[in-house]
């Protein structure tokens, strides 16, 4: 190629089979490709054949041969660039943008391009480039400083994007570095600068990484591997004749299990997709990714305190500081919003000052024609929400700040014009950097806000955004899937290979994966693994809170199930089990976990799912430690999982789903909720539901399985019925068809077995209808519905509802049926018995070693418990290594071609012929399905349809006879082992990815339960968040004043009515006059701790201090701003007066939820520097003094406050609010919020109530003034 252009040809043969012929300019070879086959064609074979074809299209370039099961067959195209544009020349090479594209079918099937039209869409959106110059490929996939290392030239594969089209023709033989593009999707601008009669390129890059690719609400946080979203690699360079200076930065998504679920209007809803602790393994291995790829970091966190950033700016702050990293990776908290309000970029200074030591200490890479000058050994990690518009800004002021170096040593920073000229384009430059990498994951450009016109193009770009990315984001995420996955979306095989094996081993052959599953007892080792799973219909309340349920034990049926059944003899207890062992798994599904009213379908509240949750991990954790792994609710369906945390690092793949069934899929009143999760490398599905009540509702019911059984979906294209292992449990509703009466005889005299044979379940499932393949233990304990409450006598009422079992638990073992490969030695195979799946699959069983129920009488159903023994199976990866040699032996070449020639010894070599040519073709039709046969001088290629095909014909036919002639047939690649090891080398991971559960405290056993996972389960708390966007120039209280106040340490949770909400409230309406007569009193626990002086192991609960925390620095004064006191959040120098490593920029404590503030802003009061203020210290709220708080519970909930003094038990709630109610000393008062006004109680007389004068708009309502 002496000048890049359409350099390539395709020509076609319409005759069958259809064929393609692709051709370039400057080579003598060709390809041909024709049934799912490729062939590198000499010129003599091309001399031979081109006349049969027709020319088509001419092309810049080919990416390669796109996979695609479609039904049941699998369909290629070739991809070609139609065209491109150049961007600039660096050096000798020149970068070009995609901008078209064609996809060739090569079944020429005409439908088929519907299929590939969002892809097509994909690669022609002007963010996909590639290299090209004469001397060979210029990567883009490397930065300078990698390149100049590169001795091997290995392609970085995290921004090697179609690295899955260039697999067939690597299969096939195909020299990819000469046929084929690398493609890199991100940003490149190149600008020429002139200095003197010298040039130099300016240059930023940005490469978005595939490993965790998707849109702004599809794809969010982290995977299990510790890759993040929109995690992009941005390279600031200058080319100066042989001198080159580059300078990378990366940004990526918070690194933890977070998303955006629903339709995203103007607020951002943020939920926590996993338990608090559960994300610790994962941050853990991002961590340690980063720092083998890049040296040392920096992490900057852009987020603030507006809506749900604070709670995921909270989580992430807390992980690092539990982690392993907290004494060598740099935390900076930054809130951007808060610091460049109104425009005043100049306050990036501030973030500066955290960070010039470790700018000077990383450095930047320099080289010349003398070598290498200096190197880069650490990078600057930014993040906001999205990692666009804020991420954007800080990087472009870092790299703008380093320019000054980069020119100074290139010799160009003399010239003060030349400088500014410089600092100008690049300013530019990284403008529409910040548009490419917006474009990509949110699909406008970045904004930016400084004058009117932008605030309006911003307001377009917006609206813009939201229905791109709620609307039409789904097909695009679904065509960069394809792109990155091609033939292994959707396939049972590759799911179950990927749990077995690494994720490069999904794009080898199908029949390599299949026999690696059949194969699989040969390299794993089954452990045995307790799983506990209860449902229980609550019945609506959250009666554990309540003071009437205080003899009603959770533990009855968490814990001490198997214990009380073994003592009543109710319920089925298996004897020979081994019961020393705890649970490691518990599945918890509960049913009308809140009221089934029209409010709550239309828009469910998640109060009564957090509250729950924190209540069963303080019962869960009181013999053992367990953490929350995931939750999910529908209306009032709601399942958790939790399991020991020691086993978060073998978790992995975790995903929920939700089926609505009331009013035929309209609401979600009935209906079923799924988690699915990878345990080692055993796949398991836990489902909760409630499906229609009524006694002769049977069909309804059956409806209600069949329709979340269908629907039930996770990513991958999982179902229900691809997991190993499936547990459905929830309130099924099936009754039994007996009179009422009769029922009640047979419960008295526990003749269970006939209330079962006429149990509709039962029934229902021996026919075939409802749960095909699952099974149930033998109920051996009486109906759990329908009970009057806090009684046990079955329904009184008007309705006497029959009793029945409708609280069910059912569970599944898939026996894994793989078509038995002969690679196995199985049926079918040559090597005769070999080793059968389900041979394998009937040594891995499920066994139930406990069900029964539990006596808890606050509902009018009891709650079930079942508890299973199942194994799961282990991966020994040495093993693993072997049984794949192996494998890749059986398998045979992967291009599957064999060479025949022929001649008798001693004699000239005959010529084929038409006859020799048909009984060839036959023979070899006997042993496989020859696709391709061509002619290369004297003999004859035959590429067949597998190598297994082709090894079983070399051995077969190889010296035979055909018409007298002898046939010689030998493989075309005959080290195809070594081969498959280099194709493997197209999608192993940069790094090995390393944990260590021991490195971080969040998973160890010296615990207190925690109530983080649930306070940031989800940020979409519109009753109590309404505060978020007030600052402190908003609030009349102390700048460094906490805002929330840290869970309770309570090894076994808070009491009794607590919520964490309430704490809140307490700490927040004490005025200064308080605070000081706190402070005053060293000897009492602190009710409001300083969290900055308080270290912490852990901020999921606060520990004991492992040091004596030094005292800060007093706070200055807060600046003033027009005359106005403008409270800003103060840096701390770069070195900690604790010698912590973790940086921030505003307290760890995030400001209290959005509502009025306290007092009137006073913005005419000059401002005073306060005092230093040393810890403050708790006063107890003792009995019987003047300064006796107590807090009156809200409207309708029952309970008493954990903090505040608790009086005697009461019989009802007359004699509660009469005993909280009878003392003279008034409560404070409660600060309203939109969603919920809270009761203010009458000002004392001898103590001001707190200042929060009703307003006009939004009165505050108060409690009646006390007898």
């Amino acid at each position: 190629m002496a000048g890049f252009s359409r350099s390539f040809r395709v020509s076609s043969k319409v005759g069958p089979p259809y064929s393609i012929l692709l051709e370039c300019k400057n080579r003598q070879d060709a390809l041909l490709l024709e049934s799912g086959a490729i062939a590198v064609l000499s010129d003599v074979e091309v001399d031979c054949i081109k006349k049969q074809y027709c020319r088509g299209y001419d092309a810049y370039g080919c990416l390669g041969v796109l996979s695609l099961n479609i039904g049941e067959e699998t369909v290629y195209y070739l991809v070609l660039v139609s065209g491109c544009i150049s961007v600039g020349k660096v050096s000798d090479s020149e970068v070009f943008r995609i901008t078209d594209t064609t996809f060739l079918s090569l079944r020429n099937f005409p439908p088929d391009d519907e299929h590939v039209t969002e892809v097509r869409k994909q690669l022609n959106s002007g963010t996909y480039y590639f290299s090209w110059s004469p001397a060979g490929m210029f990567d883009l996939s490397l930065c300078v400083q990698k390149q100049q290392h590169n001795i091997q030239d290995i392609t970085d594969n995290r921004f090697f994007w179609n690295r899955m089209l260039h697999l067939l023709p690597r299969q096939y033989g195909v020299d990819c570095s000469v046929w084929l593009l690398k493609t890199m999707c991100g940003g490149v601008e190149i600008r020429t600068q002139y200095v003197g009669s010298h040039q130099a390129k300016m240059c930023v890059i940005s490469r978005l990484s595939c490993e965790r690719a998707g849109t702004r609400f599809n794809v969010r946080g982290t995977n299990d591997d510790g890759h993040v979203a929109n995690f992009v690699e941005t390279e600031q360079v200058i080319f100066l004749d042989s001198s080159v200076t580059s300078y990378v930065q990366t940004r990526g998504s918070v690194p933890l299990f977070w998303e955006q679920p629903g339709i995203q209007v103007g607020s951002h809803r943020v939920k926590m997709s996993r338990g608090f602790e559960a994300s610790a393994p994962a941050y853990d291995r991002h961590l340690r990714l980063i720092t083998e790829w890049y040296g040392s970091q920096v992490i900057v966190n852009l987020l603030g305190n507006k809506e749900g950033e604070h709670m995921l700016s909270k989580a992430f702050q807390s992980h690092h500081k539990a982690s392993s990293h907290t004494d060598d990776t740099m935390f900076v908290n930054f809130d951007y919003h808060s610091h460049i309000r109104g425009g005043r970029t100049e306050n990036l200074t501030i973030l500066k000052q955290q960070i010039v030591t470790q700018l000077e200490t990383f450095g930047m890479f320099h080289s010349d024609a003398q070598g290498i000058r200096q190197l880069q050994t650490g990078t600057i990690r930014s993040n906001c929400l999205d990692c666009l518009d804020r991420t954007n800004a800080v990087q472009t002021y870092i790299g703008i700040e380093i320019l000054s170096k980069q020119l100074e040593v290139l010799g160009l920073s003399e010239k003060a014009s030349l400088v500014s000229r410089v600092q100008e384009n690049f300013g530019n430059i990284w403008a529409l950097n910040g548009d490419h990498v917006s474009r990509i994951y949110a699909g406008t450009g970045a904004l930016d806000g400084k004058t009117k016109v932008g605030k309006l193009k911003d307001g377009a770009k917006s609206v813009s955004r939201t229905i791109q990315n709620n609307f039409l984001d789904n097909t695009k995420q679904e065509a960069i899937d394809i792109l990155l996955l091609g033939s292994t979306l959707n396939s049972a095989i590759a799911d179950k290979a990927q749990a077995l094996m690494s994720n490069q081993y999904l794009f080898v052959s199908p029949g390599i994966m299949r026999a690696m599953c059949d194969r699989l007892l040969e390299y794993t080792d089954l452990s045995k693994t307790r799983i506990m799973t209860g449902t229980w219909n609550v019945n609506g309340g959250k009666h554990f809170r309540s003071i009437a349920y205080k003899h009603q034990l959770l533990t009855d049926w968490l814990l001490d199930s198997v214990t009380i059944s073994a003592d009543t003899g109710d319920g089925f207890v298996d004897g020979d089990a081994d019961w020393s062992n705890p649970v490691d798994v518990f599945a918890l599904g509960f049913q009308e976990m809140v009221e089934l009213n029209t409010g709550n379908i239309i828009s469910t509240s998640t109060t009564n799912m957090r509250e729950w949750g924190k209540e069963l991990e303080s019962k869960l954790s009181r013999d053992h430690k367990y953490i929350l792994l995931a939750a999910t609710q529908l209306v009032g369906v709601c399942l958790y999982v939790f399991i020991r945390p020691q086993l978060s690092q073998y978790v992995r793949d975790v995903a929920v789903d939700s089926v609505k069934t009331g009013l035929k899929g309209a609401t979600g009143n009935k209906g079923g909720v799924a988690i699915r999760l990878q345990l080692h490398s055993t796949s398991l599905c836990f489902l909760c539901s409630h499906f229609a009540a009524g006694q002769s509702q049977v069909k309804e019911r059956n409806d209600d399985y069949t329709e979340i059984s269908r629907k039930i979906a996770f990513p991958m294209g999982r179902t229900v019925q691809s997991h190993d292992y499936v547990f459905w449990c929830g309130d099924f509703n099936y009754r039994i068809d007996l009179g009422n009466d009769e029922v009640k005889d047979l419960i008295a005299v526990r003749d269970w077995s006939t209330l079962s044979q006429n149990d509709q379940l039962q029934q229902q499932s021996t026919s075939g209808q409802v749960f095909p393949g699952y099974t149930e233990a033998a109920i051996n304990f009486a109906p759990t519905y329908k009970y009057d409450l806090f009684s046990d006598d079955y329904d009184t009422s008007d309705k006497l509802r029959t009793p029945a079992w409708t609280d069910r638990v059912l569970y599944k073992h898939r026996r894994l049926d793989f078509y038995n490969d002969p690679l196995s030695g199985g049926p079918g195979g040559s090597g005769g018995q070999g080793h059968g799946v389900i041979d394998k699959s009937e040594q891995s069983t499920v066994r139930c070693v406990h069900y029964g129920r539990a006596e808890i009488k606050t509902s009018d159903h009891r709650p079930v418990v079942a508890i299973f023994d199942i194994e799961t199976q282990t991966v020994n990866t040495d093993e693993r290594t072997a049984v794949y040699r192996d494998v890749i032996e059986k398998t045979g070449p992967p291009d599957s071609t064999i060479v025949i020639s022929l001649g008798n010894q001693g004699s000239a070599s005959p010529s084929f012929n038409d006859g020799v040519i048909d009984q060839i073709i036959e023979m070899l039709s006997s042993v496989g399905r020859p696709l391709l046969v061509r002619f290369a001088e004297d003999k004859m290629l035959v590429t067949l349809q597998n190598g297994r095909q082709a090894i079983r014909a070399q051995q077969s036919l190889d010296h035979f006879e055909v018409n007298g002639i002898l046939i010689h047939v030998t493989l075309k690649t005959s080290d195809w082992v070594e081969h498959c090891d280099t194709q493997l080398s197209l999608y192993s991971p940069t790094v090995v990815k390393l944990f260590n559960p021991t490195t971080n405290t969040l998973l160890g056993d010296e615990f207190q339960p925690t109530s983080l996972s649930y306070d940031t389960l989800e940020a979409d708390y519109y009753d109590d968040d309404d505060d978020l966007n007030q600052s402190d120039d908003d609030l009349d209280v102390p700048p460094s004043f906490p805002r929330r106040r840290s869970p309770s340490p309570n090894p076994r949770g808070p009491g009794p009515g607590v919520g964490v909400e309430s704490l809140y409230l307490v700490s927040s309406i004490l005025d200064s006059d308080v605070i000081s007569e706190y402070q005053a009193r060293p000897d009492l626990p602190a009710l409001i701790p300083n969290r900055l002086n308080q270290k912490q192991q852990s901020t999921s609960l606060p520990c004991t201090p492992t040091h004596t925390a030094k005292p800060k620095p007093p706070r200055p004064p807060p600046p003033r701003i027009g005359g106005v006191k403008k409270p800003v959040p103060i840096i701390p120098d770069p070195v900690d007066h604790d010698g912590e490593v973790l940086r921030m920029s505003v307290p760890l404590h995030p400001p209290r939820a959005q509502s009025p503030p306290l007092h009137p802003p006073r913005a005419q009061t000059p401002p005073v520097s306060p005092p230093p203020t040393p810890p403050i210290q708790t006063l107890p709220l003792k009995p019987n003094t003047s300064t006796k708080m107590k807090l009156v519970p809200l409207p309708g909930q029952i309970g008493v406050p954990f903090n505040v003094q608790h009086l005697s038990h009461a019989g009802n709630i007359e004699e509660l609010m009469a005993q909280l109610t009878s003392q003279t000393q008034p409560a404070p008062t409660f600060p309203p919020t939109q969603a919920q006004p809270a009761p203010r109680l009458p000002p004392t007389q001898t103590q001001p109530a707190p200042r929060l004068p009703p307003t006009q708009t939004q009165p505050a309502p108060r409690l009646p003034p006390t007898q």
